[in-house]
């Protein structure tokens, strides 16, 4: 077949992929949500929560099926894509056990990391690239490390952004239909193919999850999506050797990478565990300053929307076009950054408050420490 025969093929597979992963996902849902409340696996109400309704958890059950469904029957079935889906599969298993038994984060981290390690076995990983003035690097053992540091940090960052309904099933819906666009046109057709499989699943969740939402996609959602975000992104475009290439996965996930880097510093500076869950990610700052459920997450969509144009951009336009959309996005990126007080120097700079001993405490303060020392949850 000549190559224009082949991308045809391929871009009817990752179409039929994605319409099969939507219905699954679509059909399969609901049937979650009740076996979820039957069992009592129940997400509840708490003062750092955004929820006011006990909600069933283990959305990530239907989107599993809605992805391993069609991935069986569309790709390849070489050994790395194998791979991969067995991957999937661990990091779903792995999710679903913490939103059952919630697993401890130090537990949890160890799985990440051995999934990260098995996929970079079968020969996910960045092998190669390409220094100005130097050529083509080998990066050996180093590839293999970033590889693995990747992998656990996507997966850690789409279940941070997951605090509020159609949050993460959205900003994943953006990142793995741009993934699979560019992916296809860089021949990479398994990994495209896979992606758009990903973007229809997490569609055909986000009917039942947009706000008011009905089930939450959980920790074997969030996991399993950051996974296959980090894999597709390792295998289709950080496997070539183009400095562009580095830039296209960083650009695209972009914003859920700054809320979660933002989080991170936020905690160092206040001297707490990054794994303790606060109330100073994106969606929370857009709701303190009174914006709705759904109001908030359009905005974060278009942000994110916004950040995979110029990924697009960088894969198909011009030079001067990709620099004059990249200005305007940066703009809108430093506009909204501003508005919820990320880039004013006073929050930057202010020293933390003095540490009050214990006998200074009310039973409320009490109350509040409890609540927000609870691990990193929905």
């Amino acid at each position: 077949m000549s190559d224009i025969q082949n991308f045809l093929a391929d871009t009817y597979r990752a179409f039929l992929g994605f319409g099969l992963a939507m219905a699954i996902v679509w059909i399969l849902t609901p049937m979650v949500g009740e076996f979820a409340r039957r069992m009592g696996i129940i997400d509840l109400p708490a003062a750092r929560k955004i929820h006011a309704v006990p909600t069933p958890r283990l959305g990530g059950i239907a989107i599993f099926f809605g992805i391993i469904i069609p991935s069986l029957m569309f790709l390849s079935g070489d050994p790395v894509t194998r791979g991969i889906l067995a991957g999937a599969s661990l990091a779903a298993l792995l999710g679903l056990v913490d939103d059952v038994r919630d697993v401890p984060p130090k537990v949890k981290l160890l799985g990440q990391v051995a999934i990260a390690l098995m996929i970079v076995l079968y020969g996910v990983r960045v092998e190669t690239l390409t220094v100005p003035f130097l050529g083509i690097v080998t990066l050996g053992w180093v590839g293999v490390v970033f590889s693995v540091i990747w992998v656990v940090a996507i997966m850690n960052i789409v279940n941070f952004i997951d605090g509020m309904d159609g949050l993460a099933a959205g900003i994943c819906t953006i990142a793995s239909a741009t993934f699979a666009i560019i992916a296809i046109s860089l021949g990479r057709y398994d990994m495209g193919i896979l992606a758009a499989i990903l973007a229809g699943s997490t569609i055909g969740f986000l009917w039942h999850n947009f706000h008011p939402a009905s089930i939450f996609m959980g920790d074997s959602g969030s996991l399993l999506l950051g996974f296959l975000l980090a894999a597709i992104s390792l295998q289709g475009f950080l496997k070539g050797v183009a400095t562009v290439a580095l830039l296209i996965p960083l650009a695209v996930l972009g914003l859920p990478i700054f809320d979660t880097s933002f989080a991170i510093l936020r905690r160092v500076k206040n001297r707490r565990p990054i794994y303790v869950a606060d109330r100073g990610h994106f969606h929370h700052r857009f709701s303190n300053l009174g914006y709705s459920q759904r109001q908030t997450v359009v905005i974060l969509y278009s942000w994110s929307a916004s950040l995979s144009v110029v990924a697009l951009a960088m894969r198909f336009a011009p030079v001067w076009l990709t620099l004059l959309l990249s200005a305007a996005v940066g703009a809108y990126s430093a506009f909204l950054a501003y508005e919820l007080e990320i880039l004013r120097w006073s929050k930057l700079v202010r020293r933390p408050a003095r540490t009050l001993a214990p006998s200074e405490l009310g039973e409320e303060d009490h109350e509040l420490i409890d609540e927000v020392t609870e691990p990193e949850t929905r």
